[in-house]
């Protein structure tokens, strides 16, 4: 399958089944993610592999982030959470946000390599994401932040629906020759008043 079948036949797997790959079968992956285009190659991101009990701790943080009783039930949905950290570096030449795209690119990149090797995956967000609890139950250090995790398991008999189609012509445009956004109107240029 060429790279471009597999990113076309992606799909998001909102409900997967209880299998998931193994550790050994990550590895691999994990290591073609990272070459994503990355400026300084400072490598700002880590993965935290959760399974077993460690999505009822993640359960009872996000409980505790959003002032809940119970444990949420939101990470027991998949048997293999793998959870994105950005991990940033100090560096004068690449900010925080560059880093940050580092990340979630390795983040997308795993997971077309997850679906193409038969995977069912779903990146799931949230704001208690960035909540001190959340934060603390994946030990991250003062320069990490969570972006989420990729919820990963068997995909299920049924499919998981069709996606709208891309637009790509209306999404590719051109530079405009006046500096104009998008969303400006080009000003009309005043004409000089001759004096008599």
């Amino acid at each position: 399958m060429s790279a471009l079948d597999a990113v076309r036949s992606r799909q998001s797997w909102s409900k997967v089944t209880e299998e998931a790959p193994s550790r050994e079968e990550l590895l691999p992956l994990i290591a073609a993610a990272g070459r994503v285009a990355d400026h300084s190659s400072l490598r700002p991101w880590r993965l935290i592999e959760l399974r077993g009990d460690d999505r009822l701790a993640l359960g009872a943080a996000i409980a505790k982030a959003e002032g809940e009783k119970k444990p949420s039930t939101k990470p027991l949905r998949a048997s293999l959470l793998i959870a994105v950290v950005g991990s940033y570096r100090t560096n004068h030449k690449v900010p925080v946000w560059e880093q940050e795209a580092v990340a979630s690119g390795v983040a997308h990149t795993l997971s077309l390599l997850l679906d193409e090797a038969g995977w069912g995956v779903f990146w799931r967000t949230g704001g208690y994401t960035r909540s001190k609890a959340v934060a603390r139950a994946h030990g991250l250090a003062k320069n990490e932040v969570l972006l989420g995790w990729l919820y990963v398991g068997g995909k299920p008999a049924k499919s998981p629906g069709r996606r709208t189609p891309v637009d790509a012509d209306a999404l590719l445009t051109r530079m405009p020759s006046d500096g104009a956004t998008k969303d400006e109107k080009p000003e009309k240029k005043k004409k000089k008043k001759k004096n008599k």
